[in-house]
């Protein structure tokens, strides 16, 4: 097969990737989905305009990866009845760390929209701890949580602005379990190739704050909570590990995972998930009487913005869906098969789809869900023509460290295969090492955005001509 190429169509298809990306990540902006909660005209949200005017005073608790400028535009329309506010967000996830390309196109913009740009904007205390893995500024930020949902009384409300990634930015370990011991026992999930459901499970049953813990300690006043999904199907259970709602999981199911798993955990981890004073809050706790949960954005809006960009731009829509879920290569196997189908029968198309992949580690190298699935795609189609594809995460880091430089995820063309080809880069090799990033380095085709200072999970697009 040739493997020549037009160099416009390649330098448009990669534009034209990064301007779905773009509106993706802009459709989800935390600014922009607060305001549109707060003034009630989020779908369901309808009475959240009600439950503020009558509430005697406010206080907001913001946490997440997103908490920045869901911060900045709640203290905007909750104005001087603002009592206290606390926000938690990562280290490193300051505006200013922003990506400047993406900022220009209209992905990000300021961190709340009444004109506020970084936590030295806000009147709410900001704290910053760390991501993914907790450490001890994550157990100091839990404590300020719970503290402040504690002292809130009848009368008031507690709005709980909530995005992806408050797992481990508030980490309050159960007791007789070490901050050491969770990490030990999340990373070895991850690491085996466990969902979000089942990591999840098993963290909840580990906490003080997860699990509707927050709700209970806060139960005197209302709360609110306002939350932008990350995970599939939006299970508000699972975003950022439920601290607000009824666990319908169990203890019982938690020891499960573990010996599906078959993880070596430690002893003070097995006798905290035998211990019956560690099961969650479950629905119809008296916790949540006056707790209210809203989803204000879904994976399947960044999704539809992304779809309708590449609508405009003349390519027939493939729509796989925001909540995928599989092992990336596996993923990207199926992916590479509908892409050639989709070439040899002509046009241009579009194959998108969200949701958030896994990768079981058995190698010893860097990257994450979406580089590792870009990969598959590098090797599955290095030697054909016509095909670019995406693959990030809308936070702007896919796996990683918690850096600000660490990469959103990757993107191939007809150049990356050029370029494994003059460089002799064997796809599976790095493949089998789990050494995405490595590999992308080389080719040039790392996706770096900085924080994008909101989450709804990945976006993958496969541009086909």
């Amino acid at each position: 097969m040739s493997m020549s190429a037009n160099p416009p169509s390649r330098s448009r298809a990669r534009a034209d990737l990064m301007r779905i990306y773009a509106a993706a990540v802009a459709a989800v902006a935390p600014h922009r989905v607060i305001a549109q909660a707060l003034s009630g005209v989020t779908p369901g949200a309808g009475s959240v305009p009600a439950i503020l005017a009558r509430a005697n005073g406010v206080r907001l608790l913001a946490v997440g990866k997103a908490a920045l400028g869901m911060a900045a535009e709640a203290e905007h329309r909750i104005g001087d009845r603002l009592i206290e506010g606390l926000v938690i967000a990562p280290a490193g996830s300051d505006a200013d760390t922003a990506n400047s390309a993406l900022i220009a196109g209209g992905a990000i913009a300021p961190v709340g929209g009444a004109g506020n740009s970084g936590a030295a904007a806000l009147r709410s205390r900001a704290m910053l701890a760390a991501h993914p893995l907790p450490d001890e500024s994550s157990v100091t930020a839990a404590h300020a949580a719970l503290e402040l949902a504690r002292r809130a009384t009848p009368g008031e409300l507690v709005i709980l602005a909530l995005s992806g990634g408050a797992s481990a930015l508030i980490a309050a370990p159960s007791g007789g379990v070490t901050l050491a011991d969770k990490i030990a026992i999340s990373g070895a999930l991850m690491r085996a190739g466990a969902n979000i459901r089942e990591l999840n499970t098993v963290r909840k049953h580990l906490s003080r704050i997860k699990g509707g813990r927050l709700a209970r300690a806060g139960k005197r006043a209302e709360i609110v909570t306002l939350a932008i999904s990350d995970v599939p199907h939006d299970d508000p259970t699972a975003i950022a590990s439920g601290p607000t709602v009824g666990d319908p999981t169990t203890l019982t199911e938690a020891r499960a995972i573990v010996a599906k798993y078959r993880l070596d955990v430690d002893d003070a981890i097995r006798r905290a998930l035998d211990d019956p004073g560690n099961e969650s809050c479950k629905p119809g706790d008296d916790a949540f009487a006056r707790a209210r949960f809203e989803l204000i954005a879904r994976p399947r809006a960044s999704l539809d913005a992304a779809i309708e960009l590449a609508k405009n731009a003349g390519y027939r829509i493939i729509d796989l869906g925001a909540d995928l879920e599989g092992e990336a290569r596996s993923v990207a196997a199926d992916h590479a098969q509908l892409a050639l189908e989709a070439r040899g029968q002509g046009g241009r198309v579009a194959i998108l789809s969200g949701g958030e992949l896994t990768v079981t580690v058995r190698g010893h190298g860097r990257g994450g869900p979406n580089q590792e699935y870009a990969l598959a795609l590098a090797g599955l189609l290095r030697d054909i023509t016509g095909i670019a594809a995406l693959a990030a995460d809308t936070d702007g880091a896919d796996g990683g460290a918690g850096s600000a430089t660490d990469p959103a995820g990757a993107i191939i063309d007809f150049r990356t295969f050029a370029k494994m080809k003059s460089l002799g880069l064997d796809a599976n090799a790095y493949l089998d090492n789990n050494d995405a990033t490595a590999f992308f380095e080389q080719t040039g085709d790392l996706l770096i955005t900085g924080p994008t200072l909101t989450n709804v999970n990945d976006i993958r697009v496969i541009l086909v001509e």
